[in-house]
């Protein structure tokens, strides 16, 4: 009540110069009170006004009155603070709805600043002392204050679980191991946290370590859309100024065609109106001879009419008609299927742009990571046949061209300039741009897994044909004795274990070509990072030997 009461009269308390609570509080002739600095500041500004008032009351005094603590406000503004500073600490230190409160505390609920394991209470810090200065209470375990003490009370006999049971993998009581979980494994709980915290640990790092690899990845992907950006911009700024310029050349092109064409016509018509002319004299002539030649044609005398005949009967020089000639539309109709032919070329050319545009945006897949697990992997499966036209002689293909197999007899294969000729070796029909991944199985000798351009030479000596010695194509070689890779004729040892099934990846646009060992898991072989000029084919090469076989097989 005293509490509610110093706040019903807190306003009594406070100096209205400063608007704080009274510091020092003396009390002026009046009888209102100030804090002496405050009162002393404001009496020294007015002391060139020949009098002193009272800032409230606003009375007067001619001589500066002397000052003198008010003892009793001073005591009731120190009450003031204190009773302040106590109601803060307690609203501070009272348990809200969202903490933990101290089981001990009745009435107003003080906050719990530790939870004991052995008690399976919270108390407060008053509360808790016990458990610092009582010996038997020292050896209990103090943790943060925690709402789930319960929890650890077994719900069937009223106890505290300390026992993990690993075989149902659940915490019990010391009861539980004599009944429900009699002849089960058995830990501490202690032990088991122990164990589960090594786990715990184990787990932390490999989900650090997959931040790292995926803020690795998102730092390449937004490097990549960077260079996206940068890269279509100038794409966009470039492509802009060259149809500019084409439109502007077309448009001074048309405007010189318009210039020509109205040239000719203004030539022609000038031409065929002064030959129009001439017909018109001459036929005005003619009409005025016609007329001679009537009157003569009735004149009685005859020697007056022979007299007359030779000069009415004489005409003028005729126009040539054959000067009204077609050739000016001929010339019209050439330029008009001249410009024609041009805007279809012209179509063709941008047509042609736009199309190679879309496949290479298409197969590029520029924001796509390269594949990390077997399942990545997968998502470019690719089932590989081979071509019988680019299948050597004795060579069989089975298995719906998947197959191919050595034989000793020659096969009536026809003519083909895409057959190989010396070397034991064949193509895929699948022409490969963009991401692909397929595997390939041998039986008996060793083989040679390749990528190869179409346009390899299908015979001559070994350079020009065989996979991996030359610039058109890359080899892995596989044998009993190990790996070897061969591109342009340079060899390059491969370590790794022996293998029946190759896996190879290709990202064309990216330029990269790897090889792996298939067993259980897929073990990186060798990996190339070049430029790809033409689209590529899969290959295989057999080793002689009857029997001998490889086999492409899509990825399961």
């Amino acid at each position: 009540m005293a509490q509610k009461r110093v706040q019903l009269h807190s306003e009594e308390f406070y100096c209205s110069i400063c608007l704080d609570l009274l510091k020092d509080p003396v009390m002026v002739p009046c009888g209102h009170s100030y804090c002496s600095n405050c009162i002393k500041s404001h009496w020294d500004k007015e002391k060139n006004k020949g009098f002193y008032s009272c800032p409230q009351c606003r009375e007067k005094f001619m001589q500066r009155p002397d000052l003198k603590k008010n003892i009793m406000l001073a005591k009731l503004v120190e009450d003031l603070k204190n009773t302040g500073l106590q109601a803060a600490a307690a609203d501070l230190c009272s348990a809200g709805p969202e903490d933990v409160s101290c089981d001990v505390c009745t009435g107003r609920k003080l906050k719990a600043v530790k939870s004991c394991l052995v008690c399976l209470a919270s108390y407060c810090e008053e509360h808790l002392q016990h458990h610092y200065k009582a010996a038997p209470l020292k050896k209990h375990q103090l943790v943060e204050p925690s709402k789930k003490l319960q929890e650890q009370i077994c719900s069937r006999h009223d106890e505290v679980m300390k026992i993990f049971c690993r075989t149902d993998q659940q915490c019990i009581c010391y009861i539980c191991t004599m009944e429900q979980h009699r002849g089960h494994e058995t830990v501490p709980a202690a032990a088991e946290r122990t164990q589960k915290h090594k786990e715990l640990e184990g787990g932390r790092l490999n989900i650090q370590r997959r931040i790292q690899e995926r803020e690795k990845n998102m730092k390449l992907l937004q490097q990549q859309m960077e260079a996206i950006n940068v890269s279509a911009d100038e794409a966009v700024k470039n492509s802009e100024e060259s149809f500019t310029q084409m439109i502007r050349f077309i448009q001074k092109r048309s405007y010189e065609v318009k210039q020509q064409l109205r040239s000719q016509q203004q030539t022609a018509v000038s031409r065929l109106k002064e030959l129009q002319k001439k017909l018109e004299q001459e036929i005005t002539e003619l009409k005025r001879k016609d007329v001679q030649l009537e009157q003569l044609a009735h004149t009685e005398d005859h020697t007056q009419f022979l007299l007359s005949y030779p000069s009415v009967s004489a005409l003028s020089e005729p126009t040539h008609c054959s000067r009204i000639q077609t050739a000016p539309l001929r010339y019209f109709e050439d330029v008009a299927a001249a410009v024609s032919e041009s805007r279809n070329k012209l179509q063709d050319i941008l047509r042609e742009t736009g199309t190679n545009i879309s496949l290479r945006a298409a197969e590029e897949e520029l924001l796509l990571p390269q594949p990390q697990t077997r399942a990545d992997f997968l998502q470019y499966s690719q089932q590989i046949t081979l071509d019988p036209n680019s299948a050597h002689r004795q060579l069989l293909l089975s298995d719906e061209n998947r197959k191919v197999t050595v034989s000793r007899k020659s096969h009536s294969y026809p003519d083909h300039p895409d057959r190989f000729i010396e070397r034991f070796q064949a193509l895929s029909k699948e022409s490969l741009t963009g991401r692909h991944y397929w595997e390939v199985e041998r039986r008996g000798e060793g083989f040679d897994v390749a990528v190869s351009y179409k346009n390899i030479s299908r015979g001559g000596s070994s350079s020009e044909c065989g996979f991996g010695f030359n610039d058109k194509s890359w080899a892995l070689e596989c044998d009993f004795d190990g790996f070897t890779f061969w591109h342009n004729s340079m060899e390059t040892p491969v370590s790794g274990p022996l293998c029946s099934r190759v896996g190879v990846y290709l990202d064309h646009g990216a330029g990269i070509l790897s090889f792996y060992r298939v067993s259980q898991t897929m073990t990186l072989l060798h990996i190339v990072q070049t430029t790809f000029t033409q689209p590529l084919h899969a290959g295989v090469n057999l080793y002689f030997g009857e029997g001998a076989s490889a086999k492409f097989i899509k990825p399961q």
